[in-house]
């Protein structure tokens, strides 16, 4: 046979890696897991856990953490924190409760300006944090600090108390109370519309981190700052931008409070922060960033929910939720290390 006439040596098509292996790659994997276990628990432990309107409970229990776990998640695996989530939620609401009463005016201008006040300060701290180079936990740290007090002191000093006047009477307060807080009926069960809220951004922030740029740029930031803007990555305005993303949320599950209860406590949401950043490291995100997923961060928040409400319909004393929320949290940590160095050896 001549060198013309031999056949050129078959060239094999890349292959995928398998299944198993893609799997083990998943940051979510561990706390997939995990809710299964909760899941099947509380099915066993709870009589009435099962029951479709418990499980309607679970579903907003979840979708109130979910909605800010999903952008504390994409925050965390950009590398920060943010301790002012918490307080943020309550600074949304009060600041568009206030504006509507004080005015008398549509709700929704006072939706609008909230929106605008809780966007600045989420900018706010991603200018501080990329100008001062400080820790992300001083600077949200002490916009905590700061939001605690003006909630407290704007409120009393506008209303006289510790709450804001109800402002269910108002223009626009039953479309607003539509979008935000209403309740649709699947199969006969009452399902809030913030776990559509949380459905969609926890799609909208999967698309965001695995289909575009900026999400490239997100776990680049996460992994190694330093050497993301030696590549030429905008490294403040990609942190702004998540700071931002905070924020959005923030007024979002702002005007659910808002528009659920009619009035807003000043003090509420101290101490929501820590379950937002619980339930994305539960999630899979790891606390030094650049790993991580919005899916993961939405199957904590799902543990939570199960947790918090599973324990009332197994009728157990309530003051023991920390202990298993804490038990978990270590748990999930220590899955989420497992399956890591299983997908690394698997590689």
């Amino acid at each position: 046979m001549t060198a013309a006439t031999k056949e050129a040596p078959a060239v094999s098509a890349p292959t995928r890696p398998p299944l198993v292996r893609r799997l083990l790659g998943r940051p979510e994997l561990g706390s997939v897991v995990g809710a299964l276990a909760v899941f099947l628990f509380f099915a066993v432990a709870a009589d009435g856990f099962l029951r479709p309107a418990s499980l309607g409970t679970v579903l907003y229990a979840a979708s109130t953490i979910g909605i800010m776990a999903v952008p504390v998640a994409l925050l965390m695996i950009g590398g920060e924190f943010d301790l002012s989530a918490g307080v943020l939620v309550t600074t949304s609401a009060l600041a568009s409760s206030m504006v509507s009463y004080q005015f008398t005016a549509n709700v929704w201008v006072g939706a609008a300006v909230s929106l605008l006040v809780t966007l600045a300060i989420g900018v706010f701290n991603g200018v501080m944090l990329t100008r001062t180079r400080l820790p992300s936990f001083i600077i949200t740290l002490g916009t905590f600090l700061m939001l605690t007090g003006l909630n407290l002191g704007v409120t009393k000093l506008v209303g006289g108390t510790v709450s804001t006047k109800t402002i269910a009477d108002m223009e626009g307060f039953s479309s607003a109370h539509a979008l935000f807080a209403s309740t649709f009926t699947v199969g006969g069960v009452g399902i809030k519309v913030t776990v559509l809220w949380w459905f969609a951004l926890v799609a909208l922030a999967t698309w965001i981190l695995l289909r575009t740029r900026f999400g490239n740029r997100v776990f680049a930031v996460g992994g190694n700052a330093d050497a993301a803007r030696a590549v030429g990555v905008p490294v403040r305005a990609t942190k702004t931008a998540l700071y931002a993303g905070v924020a959005f949320c923030a007024w979002i599950s702002g005007q659910h409070l808002l528009f659920s209860f009619d009035v807003v406590q000043s003090g509420e949401g101290v101490g929501n922060e820590l379950i937002y950043i619980i339930a994305a490291v539960i999630g899979g995100c790891l606390i030094t960033g650049g790993y991580g997923s919005a899916v993961g961060a939405a199957v904590g928040a799902l543990i939570f929910g199960m947790t918090s409400k599973g324990i009332v319909y197994a009728e157990w004393n309530p003051d023991w939720f920390k202990f298993f929320l804490g038990a978990m949290l270590l748990l999930a940590t220590l899955l989420n290390a497992w399956v890591r160095k299983r997908a690394e050896a698997a590689r």
